[in-house]
């Protein structure tokens, strides 16, 4: 069985409800088609209720499987408003900004997953990347102690050194352009609990750099070594080491030359990338080269789950980020 599905098997076996703001959505209808009828998740699309009647009539959902919300005619929105403006008090917003905001859908379906009404939301087929963590980031915030929202891959491999679908997860490829030490500390502690939450192995952390064990000199460098120092400290239970170019992180003879007495040179399975350059540029080149699956952008450290979507994505991408991001509430 392929990571991906062993994913959706274990978001079935959990029973929970995710939220897909942009009901509206041809795609988003027939995600919801297919997750209800696969029994993987209960479903709350969000919209106008007529919009969301003739596209589900037209691909076929019945809407007696799903909830369909319209934020202004929802009986929490009263709530929703007050409980907006008491988190944005130091903001200074006023009611009307409130009442505004809870109207739109990325907003009140955040509020509904902070309020555990639903487990997750997942939403980006037509808003950009930067509107669906705003939302997310304002209501439902950051996890405890974490310091930065960011991103990572699950990279599946039809085959890697004799094993099949040999799985890593990639961080941050989507979110933080050039990360400060700390954030990317942060960024490392989040891709290590998305592959043991999500895929349910025991994480080995590469902090990746172009130099491995002060083979360069560099204020990169040094930037991956500071943030080492910061997860040895404050994650000492975590299985990490760096600095370690690629080669040295994933393949056992490179890493026992380059980096001998290494816990986990050779062995890696989070790969964290010191730059967003790296990490995008590497998970498509993974993607391309190896006919790797590119699972996400799974969205990490928040204090409940919301993912964004490529507004390219695919009916089968929406099922499956939906997957990972019900198994992230842990």
């Amino acid at each position: 069985m392929s990571a991906i599905s062993t994913i959706k098997e274990k978001a079935k076996a959990k029973g929970r409800c995710v939220v897909l703001p942009e009901g509206t959505e041809p795609r988003m209808i027939q995600a919801a088609k297919k997750m209800v009828a696969e029994q993987m998740a209960s479903v709350i699309l969000l919209g106008n209720e007529k919009e969301i009647a003739d596209l589900a009539g037209q691909y076929g959902l019945d809407l007696g499987k799903v909830r369909v919300i319209d934020p202004a005619k929802s009986p929490d929105y009263a709530d929703y408003v007050a409980q907006f403006m008491e988190i944005r008090r130091e903001k200074g917003i006023t009611k009307e900004q409130a009442q505004s905001t809870m109207l739109q859908p990325l907003f009140f379906g955040a509020m509904l997953v902070r309020n555990d009404r639903a487990d997750a939301s997942v939403a980006g087929s037509v808003n950009t990347t930067g509107d669906v963590l705003r939302a997310a980031i304002q209501v439902i915030g950051l996890k405890k102690g974490i310091s930065t929202v960011s991103s990572s891959f699950i990279m599946t491999l039809p085959e890697y050194r004799g094993v099949k679908d040999k799985v890593f997860v990639y961080g941050d490829c989507g979110v933080v352009p050039n990360p400060t030490a700390e954030q990317l500390a942060s960024i490392a502690v989040s891709t290590a609990e998305t592959m043991s939450n999500i895929i349910g192995e025991e994480p080995r952390v590469a902090m990746l750099s172009f130099s491995t064990k002060g083979s360069a000199k560099h204020e990169d460098v040094d930037k991956v070594l500071a943030a080492l120092e910061n997860l040895r400290r404050d994650h000492p239970e975590l299985k990490v080491d760096g600095e370690l170019q690629a080669d040295a992180a994933i393949v056992p003879e490179v890493g026992r030359k380059k980096a001998p007495g290494s816990i986990i040179a050779g062995d890696a399975n989070v790969l964290i990338f010191p730059d967003l350059d790296a990490g995008n540029i590497a998970y498509k080149l993974t993607q391309r080269l190896a006919n790797a699956t590119a699972a996400g952008p799974i969205i990490q450290g928040l204090a409940k789950p919301a993912s964004d979507l490529s507004r390219g994505c695919t009916v089968d991408d929406i099922v499956d980020v939906c997957a990972i991001a019900l198994l992230m509430k842990g």
